[in-house]
């Protein structure tokens, strides 16, 4: 018998949540205490509303972070940003916003976060956020994620 909490989604079937607000994320223990190392998560479909028109603004999102004593369920977090379909917040609000929850919550020793977003009125928005410098020997890859090029 494990000592480590079950998270709530796995194995369930879980609507996606009304709002950011609503969400949950799950966190476990970290596995790894003792080690630096970073977990990435990327969301190459990520929509969200925009607060002026009301249509879909999509993004892809990287999410990077070096834990501490929890890690983030992935259901959970899949669930969260899943709730931004129905919310209206601008580029910069939204990207900033996911980063300072998942700080709050979990408290790793680092996170970053990277908002790829597609052009809207023909610009391209690319918020970036993180929480400190990076922990000490700890290795950052590159994000990987071009920046746009429409035609030509």
């Amino acid at each position: 018998m494990s000592d480590t909490p079950s998270p709530a989604f796995l194995g369930k079937s879980t609507p996606l949540p009304a709002s950011p607000e609503e969400a949950t994320l799950d966190y476990v223990p970290n596995p790894r205490l003792n080690s630096v190392y970073m977990v990435r998560f990327a969301a190459p479909e990520f929509t969200s509303l925009c607060p002026v028109t009301g249509q879909p603004d999509f993004a892809h999102l990287v999410i990077d972070y070096a834990p501490d004593r929890t890690i983030v369920e992935s259901k959970s977090l899949k669930l969260f940003l899943g709730s931004f379909r129905n919310h209206a917040g601008f580029h910069e609000d939204v990207t900033v916003g996911i980063g300072e929850r998942l700080v709050s919550e979990m408290k790793p020793r680092w996170l970053r976060i990277g908002g790829y977003w597609y052009p809207r009125g023909g610009i391209p928005i690319d918020v970036f956020w993180q929480s400190a410098a990076p922990p000490e020997g700890l290795w950052v890859p590159d994000q990987g994620v071009q920046g746009y090029r429409g035609r030509g």
